[in-house]
């Protein structure tokens, strides 16, 4: 009796959940005490933070360069990557204590766990969803092009003159040293930028005085190459990037009419914020349990062992009206409790 004892505990410590201190909540001796399984839904998140800074001439980029650059800085966040996990814990409002009599109850049928009794078994018994987003990219034609952007156009401008008696005004230069505008900046950068555009096709197509070959003609290209993008970023600007990982849960609760829930925000600011950040745009997750046919059980007066079976639900995450991930989820808090006499129990044998 002892033996068969000590296996029974020792199965009910392996398998399930003890929330009582030893010394005022203690579990009764004798009585193995378990909790029915809940599902608790784990979103690992991967957002890319982008911090853009606008460049000096960004508004003379269209004239002398052909090209529309942002206009200003800004903060942006995209997700690039999202795993969900179902996972299983034990509801605490929802455990039991059975006292076991010799030869009433087989202790292996603890590990009926895909049935909806309760074991750790299969604790992560769901299977992961995960979806890679690619950061959204625009064409870039910044590089492109070796002419200039403006062009020379013939006019003919009239004045009147008065002749005879009329004085004749006579006009005298000045030169004065000035400070160049922002504008005349722009346009001696764009200058230099096709200039160096021109010595690179020059030396790729040979078209130059000047003798390049193996690793000379690479490092002459590379250099241009380079002196072009410094220039460049006073037209198109430049980004900075970082990564940031966070990990949200979702508890779905049993009994809610509207199983719709926050699971995250994205702010442009914070990156990835929780749920109660208001300070960014909400992901919702929204499941849909399968339905059921409830069936007329006669009650039984026995000692019993309580169960659980989960409700299949389907599991979508949206960022507005966008569908981000959508998967099959068992959720048990969702499902529907049952029991089991303890001396139908050796069938299991």
């Amino acid at each position: 009796m002892k033996k068969i004892f000590r296996t029974i505990l020792i199965m009910a410590v392996a398998i399930l959940p003890f929330a009582a201190s030893a010394q005022t909540n203690a579990d009764p001796e004798g009585y193995v005490t378990y909790s029915l399984p809940m599902t608790t839904i784990s979103l690992e998140v991967e957002a890319v933070q982008e911090t853009f800074y606008a460049g000096p001439y960004a508004r003379y980029a269209e004239k002398y360069l052909g090209i529309k650059p942002r206009m200003k800085d800004e903060t942006t966040v995209q997700l690039t990557g999202l795993k969900m996990t179902p996972l299983v814990e034990a509801d605490q409002s929802r455990r039991y204590s059975l006292y076991v009599k010799k030869g009433t109850l087989n202790p292996s049928v603890f590990s009926l766990g895909s049935a909806g009794l309760v074991t750790f078994a299969d604790a992560n018994f769901g299977t992961e969803a995960v979806w890679r987003f690619p950061v959204r990219t625009e064409g870039d034609f910044a590089g492109k092009g070796v002419s200039s952007n403006l062009t020379s156009e013939a006019t003919t401008l009239y004045r009147n003159e008065k002749k005879e008696s009329a004085y004749n005004r006579v006009s005298v230069q000045q030169n004065m040293v000035v400070e160049k505008t922002l504008e005349q900046k722009a346009a001696e950068t764009a200058s230099t930028i096709l200039d160096l555009r021109r010595q690179r096709l020059q030396i790729v197509t040979g078209d130059t005085d000047a003798t390049y070959s193996g690793e000379a003609m690479g490092a002459a290209i590379e250099e241009l190459a380079r002196l072009e993008q410094e220039y460049m970023t006073l037209f198109v600007g430049y980004s900075e990037f970082q990564t940031q990982q966070m990990k949200f849960e979702v508890i779905p609760e049993a009994g809610r009419e509207n199983q719709m829930y926050i699971a995250f925000r994205i702010s442009d600011k914070s990156g990835l914020v929780p749920a109660d950040d208001m300070s960014g745009k909400p992901v919702v997750m929204e499941i849909i349990p399968q339905k059921f046919e409830q069936t007329a059980v006669k009650p039984v007066k026995a000692e019993v062992v309580h169960y659980r079976i989960p409700a299949i639900c389907t599991v979508r995450l949206k960022d507005g009206a966008d569908l981000l991930l959508q998967s099959r989820v068992p959720v048990y808090q969702l499902g529907q409790d049952g029991s089991i006499p303890v001396t139908v129990a050796v069938i299991y044998k």
